[in-house]
């Protein structure tokens, strides 16, 4: 359906502009007449690429998402209309990409098109977990309700990434500067006492080969070390993208020392939040467990939803196929219980789900105490290798020389 940018007067005649879709510029004339709008002039938009697919990097922030949601509950709570709404949320944005997303959302709205059909054309920015709980609440009246759910569901991953990404900066650092130490004395130390060893008629030890070794690839055929990494580093992003490569990446993080606890119990805290906020919001149980697997981040954790999902569907309730999966721990699995029985399963998956945030507060502060031991094992084995490598040889002339 073409898209027409319109200009029109409204009753107190106020300049307003905007996009309509229609069959033809006739249409979308009475269309805008109904709306009680004197049109002044309509100009057919010509076909362009999707803004959405345009580039990697031209893409919604989170963090912009959550704004815009959050000035939609306001205005809804407000009594504001959607459409007017969607006009002052427009207005506001800053130009790019969320800014045109919006301006296509209302000239969507505008043609009749409900609020959620509308989102659901633009799922590289609302998820189908965001289209879905907009649909229930347009079904139930409570739209304000669910919008304001998804800002703080929204709200809420944005702390979690954050606490990710304090507690994961350090030991990131860390590492990242053991290497660059490594490859400074690679490249500019070893080389010096290989000059040296080499006025010596002796055979090298084995670490001091493989320094030299190493500096040699790394100095002579940079070109190809540096080609060599990014082939690798692409083709490793492109693999744990795949069908094979992505479950076993996943289950790797879920098995990393430290790394794995913590990665776990955030995507159970992921999962019963999501699930809560979804039963409250009136969607059924098993398209509940369909989104919320898609949302927790982790293909392994997402399969044990699915299975989850079958033993629902078999009328095993949750709590069941939730202790078979062995992934949640026992005082959850109770809660759920409860939860069932009692009839009030969205509040002690809430509170299951504080009582997993509770964990990864704690994980996360003392993270930095759980990986001294690696990295320390990390420098002290760099240590050690360099140090064979540098001395090693100097033993060996010494004895050459006693002899």
């Amino acid at each position: 359906m073409p898209t027409y940018k319109y200009r029109v007067r409204d009753k107190h005649g106020r300049a307003v502009s905007g996009l309509m879709g229609g069959a033809s510029e006739k249409e979308v004339v009475e269309n805008l007449k109904k709306m009680g709008y004197a049109p002044i002039d309509i100009k057919e938009q010509k076909p362009q690429k999707d803004i959405l697919n345009i580039s990697l990097f031209n893409r919604v922030k989170d963090e912009d998402k959550v704004i815009f949601t959050r000035q939609i509950h306001t205005l809804l709570n407000a009594g504001v209309p959607l459409l007017t709404g969607l006009e002052a949320v427009s207005e506001q944005s800053a130009p790019g990409l969320l800014k045109d997303t919006i301006l296509k959302i209302k000239a969507d709205v505008e043609s009749g098109t409900s609020f959620s059909d509308a989102l659901s054309k633009y799922p590289k920015v609302f998820s189908s977990l965001y289209v879905n709980m907009v649909k229930s609440g347009e079904a139930s009246g409570k739209l304000d309700e669910v919008v304001k759910s998804l800002a703080e569901m929204g709200e809420y991953d944005i702390e979690i990434k954050s606490k990710v990404k304090t507690a994961t900066r350090y030991p990131m650092l860390a590492l990242g500067t053991l290497v660059v130490a490594f490859f400074v004395i690679v490249l500019f130390i070893v080389p010096k006492f290989a000059y040296f060893f080499s006025s010596f008629d002796m055979e090298l030890p084995l670490p001091t080969r493989m320094l030299l070794t190493l500096y040699r690839i790394v100095h002579d055929y940079w070109y190809f070390t540096l080609a060599g990494a990014v082939a690798a580093i692409v083709g490793f992003i492109k693999l744990i993208n795949t069908s094979f490569g992505r479950p076993r990446w996943d289950m790797l993080k879920l098995k990393v020392p430290v790394f794995g606890p913590l990665l776990t119990k955030l995507c159970m805290s992921r999962f019963a939040k999501t699930t809560s906020i979804l039963i409250t919001s009136g969607i059924d149980m098993l398209t509940t467990l369909d989104l919320t697997a898609e949302v927790v981040g982790n293909v392994i954790i997402a399969r044990a939803i699915k299975d989850i999902k079958d033993g629902v569907n078999q009328g095993k309730g949750l709590a069941g196929p939730m202790r078979v999966s062995k992934l949640f721990a026992p005082i959850v699995v109770q809660m759920v219980a409860i939860g069932e029985e009692s009839g009030k399963l969205d509040e002690l998956l809430l509170k299951a789900s504080e009582h997993y945030d509770q964990q990864v507060d704690y994980a996360m502060k003392n993270l930095t105490t759980l990986i001294e031991p690696l990295l320390i094992f990390a420098l002290g084995f760099m240590v050690l290798f360099v140090a064979l490598g540098v001395f090693l040889p100097m033993w060996n002339m010494v004895q050459i020389v006693n002899h």
